[in-house]
Protein backbone atom coordinates (compact mmCIF):
# COMPACT_ATOMS: atom_id res chain seq x y z
CA UNK A 1 0.00 0.00 0.00
CA UNK A 2 1.33 3.42 -0.92
CA UNK A 3 0.88 6.50 1.27
CA UNK A 4 1.37 10.20 0.48
CA UNK A 5 1.63 12.70 3.35
CA UNK A 6 2.16 16.45 3.43
CA UNK A 7 3.74 18.15 6.44
CA UNK A 8 4.94 21.49 7.77
CA UNK A 9 4.16 25.06 6.73
CA UNK A 10 4.56 26.88 3.45
CA UNK A 11 6.40 30.15 2.99
CA UNK A 12 4.98 32.83 0.75
CA UNK A 13 7.72 35.25 -0.18
CA UNK A 14 7.45 39.05 -0.29
CA UNK A 15 11.07 39.60 -1.35
CA UNK A 16 14.24 37.49 -1.04
CA UNK A 17 14.48 38.03 2.74
CA UNK A 18 10.85 38.31 3.91
CA UNK A 19 7.92 35.91 3.83
CA UNK A 20 4.61 35.13 5.53
CA UNK A 21 4.09 31.71 7.08
CA UNK A 22 2.64 29.97 10.17
CA UNK A 23 3.99 28.17 13.26
CA UNK A 24 3.63 24.60 11.94
CA UNK A 25 6.65 22.51 12.97
CA UNK A 26 5.89 19.50 10.75
CA UNK A 27 6.09 17.16 13.77
CA UNK A 28 2.60 15.72 13.26
CA UNK A 29 3.12 15.00 9.56
CA UNK A 30 6.54 13.42 10.17
CA UNK A 31 5.05 11.27 12.95
CA UNK A 32 2.31 10.14 10.57
CA UNK A 33 4.91 9.24 7.95
CA UNK A 34 6.78 7.06 10.45
CA UNK A 35 3.52 5.44 11.63
CA UNK A 36 2.59 4.63 8.02
CA UNK A 37 6.05 3.15 7.41
CA UNK A 38 5.65 1.02 10.57
CA UNK A 39 2.51 -0.41 8.93
CA UNK A 40 4.73 -1.48 6.00
CA UNK A 41 3.40 1.18 3.67
CA UNK A 42 5.56 2.75 0.98
CA UNK A 43 5.60 6.40 2.10
CA UNK A 44 6.22 9.66 0.26
CA UNK A 45 6.45 12.82 2.38
CA UNK A 46 5.98 16.28 0.87
CA UNK A 47 7.51 18.65 3.42
CA UNK A 48 7.53 22.39 3.82
CA UNK A 49 10.51 24.05 5.56
CA UNK A 50 11.00 22.40 8.97
CA UNK A 51 13.83 21.78 11.43
CA UNK A 52 13.46 18.02 11.61
CA UNK A 53 15.86 15.24 10.57
CA UNK A 54 15.21 13.43 7.31
CA UNK A 55 13.02 10.38 8.03
CA UNK A 56 14.66 7.05 7.29
CA UNK A 57 13.18 4.82 4.59
CA UNK A 58 10.73 7.49 3.39
CA UNK A 59 10.78 9.30 0.05
CA UNK A 60 11.15 12.98 1.00
CA UNK A 61 10.28 15.88 -1.29
CA UNK A 62 11.02 19.37 0.05
CA UNK A 63 9.00 22.38 -1.05
CA UNK A 64 8.56 25.97 0.13
CA UNK A 65 5.46 27.60 -1.33
CA UNK A 66 1.82 26.57 -1.63
CA UNK A 67 2.13 26.36 -5.41
CA UNK A 68 5.11 24.02 -5.05
CA UNK A 69 3.11 21.96 -2.55
CA UNK A 70 0.22 21.74 -5.01
CA UNK A 71 2.50 20.60 -7.83
CA UNK A 72 4.16 17.94 -5.68
CA UNK A 73 0.90 16.60 -4.23
CA UNK A 74 -0.82 16.43 -7.61
CA UNK A 75 2.16 14.74 -9.27
CA UNK A 76 2.22 11.98 -6.62
CA UNK A 77 -1.52 11.74 -5.95
CA UNK A 78 -2.66 9.20 -8.51
CA UNK A 79 -0.13 6.52 -7.57
CA UNK A 80 -1.03 6.49 -3.86
CA UNK A 81 -3.75 4.64 -1.95
CA UNK A 82 -3.80 6.72 1.24
CA UNK A 83 -3.30 10.49 1.08
CA UNK A 84 -3.01 12.56 4.27
CA UNK A 85 -2.93 16.34 3.93
CA UNK A 86 -1.37 17.38 7.23
CA UNK A 87 0.55 20.44 6.03
CA UNK A 88 -0.47 23.92 7.17
CA UNK A 89 -0.59 25.56 3.74
CA UNK A 90 -0.88 29.35 3.65
CA UNK A 91 -4.26 30.30 2.22
CA UNK A 92 -2.86 33.45 0.57
CA UNK A 93 0.35 34.73 -0.98
CA UNK A 94 1.51 38.25 -1.88
CA UNK A 95 0.30 39.22 -5.34
CA UNK A 96 3.76 40.66 -6.08
CA UNK A 97 7.03 38.93 -5.24
CA UNK A 98 9.89 41.41 -5.43
CA UNK A 99 13.11 40.08 -6.95
CA UNK A 100 15.36 42.42 -4.95
CA UNK A 101 15.35 43.12 -1.22
CA UNK A 102 13.11 46.06 -0.38
CA UNK A 103 14.76 48.72 1.74
CA UNK A 104 12.90 50.13 4.73
CA UNK A 105 11.79 53.24 2.88
CA UNK A 106 10.72 51.15 -0.14
CA UNK A 107 8.59 48.64 1.75
CA UNK A 108 4.89 49.11 0.87
CA UNK A 109 2.45 50.23 3.57
CA UNK A 110 -0.04 47.72 2.19
CA UNK A 111 0.51 44.31 0.65
CA UNK A 112 -2.16 42.90 -1.64
CA UNK A 113 -2.66 39.14 -1.37
CA UNK A 114 -4.10 36.58 -3.75
CA UNK A 115 -5.72 33.32 -2.74
CA UNK A 116 -3.68 30.14 -3.03
CA UNK A 117 -5.27 27.02 -4.57
CA UNK A 118 -7.26 24.84 -2.18
CA UNK A 119 -5.06 21.77 -2.55
CA UNK A 120 -7.22 19.48 -0.45
CA UNK A 121 -10.36 20.37 -2.40
CA UNK A 122 -8.53 19.76 -5.68
CA UNK A 123 -7.41 16.34 -4.48
CA UNK A 124 -10.94 15.56 -3.28
CA UNK A 125 -12.28 16.29 -6.77
CA UNK A 126 -9.75 13.84 -8.25
CA UNK A 127 -10.13 11.07 -5.66
CA UNK A 128 -10.89 7.61 -7.01
CA UNK A 129 -13.04 4.96 -5.31
CA UNK A 130 -9.99 2.99 -4.21
CA UNK A 131 -8.27 5.99 -2.59
CA UNK A 132 -8.61 7.22 1.00
CA UNK A 133 -8.20 10.97 1.52
CA UNK A 134 -7.60 12.46 4.97
CA UNK A 135 -7.50 16.14 5.89
CA UNK A 136 -6.66 18.16 8.99
CA UNK A 137 -8.75 20.99 10.43
CA UNK A 138 -6.70 23.30 12.64
CA UNK A 139 -9.34 25.46 14.31
CA UNK A 140 -9.64 27.93 17.18
CA UNK A 141 -13.43 27.87 17.62
CA UNK A 142 -16.43 25.65 16.77
CA UNK A 143 -13.90 22.89 16.18
CA UNK A 144 -16.08 19.88 15.34
CA UNK A 145 -18.68 21.70 13.21
CA UNK A 146 -15.96 23.39 11.19
CA UNK A 147 -14.20 20.06 10.67
CA UNK A 148 -17.40 18.29 9.60
CA UNK A 149 -18.17 21.05 7.08
CA UNK A 150 -14.66 20.74 5.67
CA UNK A 151 -15.01 16.95 5.49
CA UNK A 152 -18.11 17.22 3.30
CA UNK A 153 -17.04 20.21 1.20
CA UNK A 154 -13.75 18.62 0.18
CA UNK A 155 -14.93 15.03 -0.38
CA UNK A 156 -12.78 13.51 2.37
CA UNK A 157 -12.99 10.07 3.93
CA UNK A 158 -11.62 11.26 7.28
CA UNK A 159 -10.70 14.52 8.93
CA UNK A 160 -8.57 15.16 12.00
CA UNK A 161 -9.82 18.11 14.05
CA UNK A 162 -7.50 19.85 16.48
CA UNK A 163 -7.73 23.00 18.58
CA UNK A 164 -4.72 25.22 17.85
CA UNK A 165 -5.81 27.94 20.28
CA UNK A 166 -4.21 26.04 23.17
CA UNK A 167 -0.56 26.82 23.85
CA UNK A 168 0.38 23.37 25.14
CA UNK A 169 -0.80 21.34 22.13
CA UNK A 170 -0.87 21.64 18.34
CA UNK A 171 1.55 23.93 16.50
CA UNK A 172 5.22 23.53 17.53
CA UNK A 173 4.38 21.30 20.52
CA UNK A 174 5.39 17.65 20.89
CA UNK A 175 1.90 17.04 22.31
CA UNK A 176 -1.46 17.01 20.56
CA UNK A 177 -5.05 15.96 21.12
CA UNK A 178 -7.46 15.46 18.25
CA UNK A 179 -10.87 14.21 17.20
CA UNK A 180 -10.96 11.84 14.25
CA UNK A 181 -14.16 12.09 12.17
CA UNK A 182 -15.18 9.81 9.29
CA UNK A 183 -17.46 10.47 6.34
CA UNK A 184 -19.77 7.80 7.83
CA UNK A 185 -20.24 9.88 10.98
CA UNK A 186 -17.84 8.04 13.27
CA UNK A 187 -16.14 10.25 15.86
CA UNK A 188 -13.14 9.17 17.91
CA UNK A 189 -11.54 11.42 20.48
CA UNK A 190 -7.81 10.84 20.90
CA UNK A 191 -6.73 12.41 24.21
CA UNK A 192 -3.61 14.45 24.84
CA UNK A 193 -0.43 12.50 24.10
CA UNK A 194 2.85 12.70 22.23
CA UNK A 195 2.39 13.21 18.51
CA UNK A 196 4.01 9.83 17.76
CA UNK A 197 1.27 8.13 19.80
CA UNK A 198 -1.45 10.28 18.22
CA UNK A 199 -0.13 9.41 14.75
CA UNK A 200 -0.21 5.69 15.52
CA UNK A 201 -3.81 5.89 16.75
CA UNK A 202 -4.85 7.83 13.64
CA UNK A 203 -3.23 5.29 11.30
CA UNK A 204 -4.59 2.32 13.24
CA UNK A 205 -8.11 3.80 12.93
CA UNK A 206 -7.83 4.63 9.23
CA UNK A 207 -6.00 1.49 8.09
CA UNK A 208 -9.07 -0.82 7.95
CA UNK A 209 -10.80 1.66 5.62
CA UNK A 210 -7.73 1.60 3.39
CA UNK A 211 -7.80 -2.20 3.23
CA UNK A 212 -11.48 -2.21 2.30
CA UNK A 213 -11.08 0.36 -0.48
CA UNK A 214 -7.80 -0.82 -1.95
CA UNK A 215 -8.73 -4.51 -2.00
Amino acid sequence: MRCLISAGPTREWIDPVRFISNPSSGKMGYALAKAAKDLKMEVSLISGPVNLPNPQGIHLVRIETALEMQEAMESHFEENDLIIMCAAVCDHRPSVRYEMKLRKDEFPDRIIFKRNPDILKILGSKKKKNQVLVGFAAETADILNSAQNKLKAKNLDWIVANDVSKNDIGFSSDINEVTLISADGLQKQIPSNKKAKIAKEILDSIYPTCLEKVH
